[in-house]
């Protein structure tokens, strides 16, 4: 015997069990699912995407120089962008640990192409979203 609602709804359609957290829950889901469908937008935009991040970088540096001060954030993210860059231009797979030989010698042997430790658009995004906290931590 079922002594849940009926109907095809998920059953939290009762708006006088809702409660705070209820609603809370459902407004992040919501956010979260707006904000993930711009970043979905964004992915084949690669050449804008790196302008704005450029124009981000060159905002942080304008806003350093006119505050004549923290120098200290700006080498934490020099340092992680620097770490970021490194994960960017290494190989997933460390051709030196890997058994047999790297390139294929023979018709049949499997050619692997490079692939990133760290893709393209999450290296992107790590910089933009570590350019835009920077940016917050410095205030007059």
């Amino acid at each position: 015997m079922e002594t849940g609602p009926t109907g095809g709804g998920l059953g939290g359609d009762d708006l006088s069990q809702s409660s705070p957290a209820t609603a809370i829950s459902r407004w992040s889901f919501e956010v979260s699912r707006r904000y993930q469908h711009v970043l979905d937008k964004t992915v084949p935009h690669i050449l804008y995407r790196w302008i704005a991040c450029l124009v981000l970088v060159l905002i942080y540096a304008v806003r350093v120089y006119f505050v004549q001060g923290f120098y200290i954030i700006t080498y934490g993210l020099g340092i992680y962008l620097l770490n970021l860059l490194m994960g960017f231009l290494s190989p997933q797979v460390d051709p030196e640990m890997q058994d047999g030989p790297s390139l294929p010698t023979r018709g049949s042997d499997e050619f692997r192409p490079f692939v990133r430790r760290l893709p393209e658009f999450k290296f992107w995004f790590a910089i933009s979203l570590f350019i835009i906290v920077g940016y917050d931590l410095i205030d007059d």
